[in-house]
């Protein structure tokens, strides 16, 4: 079993100022092991050795960057299977789901590998004949990155990588949950010659450290990925100290079902996608708008195709969903599945527990959702799939554009005329049309609203790291 530390100057702490804390097995409910739990001794030491990183770091050149990033890029890959284990015991996501996670990460680390050899700066024709002006991009200086359990990888490279690539050291706090694969992804960076300064990793607890490091004079962004309520919290606290920020925060995806939509083809797209990761996912379809000439073969066809998701231990090949991935979230669950039943929603499938051991969670189909309804309101960040009937296109957007929230949005029909207007008016920071996938190196990955500031993946990922620097010449 992988015993995960904590690191400060590249060397493995062990012990930690606050003491120590239990990883929970979410699938058992059993202790995996003591966590060392660091505090605002561990952070501040952080903080001042950032500094020292990033002087060091920041005078290597991007193409030597890269070189570095590729590398570790590689060690991740030849450690996938092991790594991909120790991610479900912690987390509980099927093996495959993890592995390809963890795979999906070393290629978003090698895509910033090369995107750090291309931030680009720019000459401006001057007014003048004796005179150059140019704009140069300089990394912002060390970066205080946190992340969630949903996606222990991939989250904290869309961070590591790109602050890296443009030269910023990191102080990275995974969460608490799931820190295994983030000392895994740590080390490979270490192991391929990134300066120990660089990168420091601490857990521990949240309040402190996050405080600790918004304060921190030593660091100069923050980038969260985490809830509205925190995102807040942390954004304000950082505007205080006039940080730059990037903030991934919740979601409730609204999926457009146009009458003309191919249920052949959604329905087991839809389930797959829903129930992908337990629905743990920040982009999960959630609230299905069907127009109404769809939405009994919809009900019915979701509920079939959830009814034939194995749920089990992620370790199990045969397991298609595994369990929750804390108590308070199978809490939540069954929280807002009693809230929408009392108001009149149907269980067309699931609605409980499974087993009385670890988080298991019924894949949950909820029709005739209505807008009173918790559920509806509150992301339920689960297996919960909430099915309203509407009567035409205007009430679909209108319901879709209702919350506050707009980071992705799904939409399903082959008429051009119905996606043009979806694309139109959708409030969202991303749209999916006739699929699921959303979350590419490539592609700029944010929302709208209170789902976020700033955006993660392609050109603007790295642009989040970077600030101009103009310098005008005059000749002598």
């Amino acid at each position: 079993m992988t015993q995960p530390t904590l690191i400060l100057n590249g060397e493995a702490r062990d012990t930690g100022s606050l003491g120590s804390l239990p990883l929970i097995d979410p699938a058992s409910e059993t202790e995996i092991c003591l966590l060392p739990k660091a505090g605002c001794a561990e952070a501040q030491e952080a903080a001042r050795l950032a500094v020292e990183g990033f002087a060091e770091w920041s005078a290597v050149s991007p193409f030597e960057r890269g070189k570095i990033l590729r590398a570790a890029a590689e060690l991740m890959r030849e450690q996938a299977d092991e790594a991909a284990a120790d991610m479900t015991r912690e987390q509980g996501k099927p093996l495959a789901q993890a592995r390809g996670e963890w795979m999906g990460s070393a290629d978003c680390i090698d895509w910033f590998a090369e995107e750090g050899r291309r931030t680009y700066g720019r000459l401006i024709p001057s007014r003048t004949s004796d005179m150059t002006w140019s704009v140069h991009q300089r990394p912002v200086g060390p970066v205080a990155a946190f992340t969630p359990w949903n996606f222990p990888a991939w989250t904290p490279v869309q961070k590591l990588a790109p602050a890296l690539a443009a030269g910023c050291s990191v102080v990275f706090k995974p969460a608490e949950e799931t820190p295994i694969t983030g000392w895994r992804i740590v080390r490979a960076l270490l192991d391929a010659g990134l300066p120990p300064k660089a990168i420091s990793l601490l857990w521990g607890d949240p309040a402190e450290i996050s405080d600790t490091l918004v304060k921190a004079p030593e660091i100069r962004k923050i980038s969260l990925t985490g809830s509205t309520r925190v995102g807040r919290l942390l954004a304000g606290a950082a505007g205080h100290e006039l940080k730059k920020v990037t903030m991934e925060l919740g979601g409730h995806a609204p999926v457009i079902i146009a009458r003309d939509a191919d249920l052949s083809k959604v329905v087991p797209l839809a389930a797959e996608w829903k129930f992908r990761n337990a629905g743990q996912v920040c982009v999960s379809p959630t609230r299905f708008l069907v127009e109404a000439p769809l939405y009994d073969d919809f009900v019915s066809g979701m509920a079939e195709a959830a009814e034939k998701i194995t749920v089990g231990n992620g370790s199990d090949p045969a397991t298609t969903m595994g369990p929750l991935a804390s108590s308070a979230q199978f809490d939540k669950i069954q929280d807002l599945i009693g809230d929408a039943i009392d108001k009149g929603a149907r269980v067309a499938t699931g609605g409980a527990r499974i087993g009385n051991q670890g988080w298991f969670f019924a894949p949950t189909i909820l029709a005739d959702m209505t807008t009173e309804m918790r559920a509806m309101n509150e992301e339920p960040f689960g297996p919960l799939a909430l099915v309203t009937k509407v009567n035409d296109l205007d009430a679909a957007l209108a319901e879709a554009n209702r919350l506050p929230v707009g980071l992705a949005a799904y939409a399903f029909t082959g008429d051009s005329e119905t996606r043009h207007r979806i694309v139109s008016d959708i409030k969202s920071g991303m749209l999916g049309v006739n699929h699921f996938a959303m979350a590419m190196p490539e592609t700029p990955f944010g929302g709208v609203l209170d789902s976020g500031l700033g955006s993660e993946g392609g050109i603007e990922g790295i642009q989040a790291y970077l600030t101009p620097f103009t310098v005008t010449a005059k000749e002598h």
